[in-house]
């Protein structure tokens, strides 16, 4: 079998459904009578990037996403001509995930992180088990509440600190865990 249609097959199964098909599922979508055939087409799509696995054997989407143009760079400043030419290629799963096996997403809602360009129904990507720095923007458990805010050590105490002047920073009284340190954020124009 081709492995650019196997892809195909797979990256379209993972976008409609949100999960990667099981061995015998991947073996239904290919045609294949057996699971072992599955398995096989499986190891050459690791070995070509397109899929990996955690530690627990299950599969995990590498490059399955698309890939887009990059037609060059932008002057965000004062115009300049335009000088257009491909640079390069890039899936957005590239791009965005920094460990797809740890990485999870958050809609956001409330204006805590509105100066940091985080703003309601943006979607953030995190990283689960990624010890914070100060600076960074975490997910945290606070006291039994989750919050999203600038992680920030002062000697042993943390403060979690609001990128809008118009929120308090937060002092945990019993409890803290760290959900996450935010890697990615998307906003979509409509």
């Amino acid at each position: 079998m081709d492995i650019q249609k196997a892809v195909a097959k797979i990256r379209k199964f993972y976008y409609e459904r949100k999960r990667l098909p099981s061995y015998r599922e991947i073996a239904k979508l290919l045609n294949f009578k057996s699971v072992n055939a599955a398995w096989r087409v499986v190891k050459k799509m690791i070995e070509q990037g397109y899929l990996d696995k955690d530690s627990q054997g299950k599969l995990i989407p590498q490059k399955l996403g698309h890939e887009l143009k990059v037609l060059g760079t932008v002057e965000a400043g004062f115009p300049t001509l335009a000088n257009q030419e491909e640079i390069d290629t890039i899936s957005l799963d590239q791009y965005l995930l920094t460990r797809p096996e740890k990485n999870y997403m958050l809609k956001v809602i409330g204006l805590s992180m509105i100066e940091a360009g985080i703003a309601p129904d943006d979607l953030v990507i995190a990283e689960k088990d990624k010890e914070p720095r100060n600076g960074d923007v975490v997910i945290a458990e606070v006291d039994g509440l989750w919050t999203m805010k600038y992680f920030q050590k002062r000697n042993k105490d943390i403060v979690l600190i609001p990128a809008n002047k118009d929120y308090p920073s937060i002092y945990p009284k019993h409890e803290l865990k760290i959900g996450g340190v935010v890697v990615s954020v998307i906003r979509k124009y409509y």
